[in-house]
């Protein structure tokens, strides 16, 4: 099961991060690969050009690399596409408005492809993260008090390994996940639950 020799993947923002991780799980599970990648902006301060910059990238860019493999998969009619999102394509986070926004596009982009190809074979799905320690973000991990206020908040009580996704990538990339499409999985630890642990009340006199 989850066999994909013989099967093409090409993977967009490999230079680093998850991008290379789900691209190396792939390629285990026999996949040859094409790889892309571009060059990382600070967005310290979000400015208008910042916006744009996340947009075009997380959503314009989804749309169009999708759009551009579609052509060739319809005509073959088959095809899997995973597009990436995030734990914000369902929730909402403070500072992370831009960001957000993108990934909660692309929530409802990978509905309504999953809506127009189904009939050419072509299946279309998003792969939602939560919250993994990457190269980018590395340094909110060395905060032992950001650590636990995390872990906390997330069920399963750790973030994140890279070798989480692992499974979830390879099944949407497989002839296992056929009759799955328009569907947003996500690989949270469950945070998405929104659960919190409850303060325990000392007893009064």
């Amino acid at each position: 099961m989850f066999d994909l020799s013989g099967r093409v993947a090409i993977v967009t923002g490999t230079s680093r991060g998850l991008g290379q991780y789900l691209a190396r799980a792939l390629a285990r599970a026999g996949a040859d690969l094409v790889l892309t990648s571009r060059d990382h902006k600070s967005l310290i301060d979000v400015t208008w050009d910042d916006w744009n910059l996340i947009l075009d990238t997380n959503l314009r860019g989804s749309f169009f690399v999708a759009q551009a493999v579609a052509r060739h998969m319809v005509e073959a009619q088959y095809g899997r596409i995973i597009n990436i999102g995030s734990v914000t394509s369902v929730a909402g986070y403070a500072g992370l408005g831009p960001y957000g926004a993108s990934r909660g596009g692309i929530r409802q982009l990978t509905m309504s492809l999953a809506a127009d190809w189904g009939r050419d074979g072509v299946t279309v799905n998003c792969l939602a993260p939560g919250w993994f320690r990457t190269e980018q973000n590395k340094v909110m991990y060395e905060d032992p008090k950001w650590v636990e206020y995390l872990k906390d908040r997330i069920p399963l009580k750790r973030p994140g390994r890279p070798d989480d996704l692992d499974g979830a990538v390879v099944f949407l990339a497989s002839e296992e996940s056929r009759y799955v499409t328009g569907q947003t999985l996500l690989v949270d630890g469950g945070i998405s639950t929104g659960a919190l642990r409850a303060l325990v009340q000392e007893p009064t006199a």
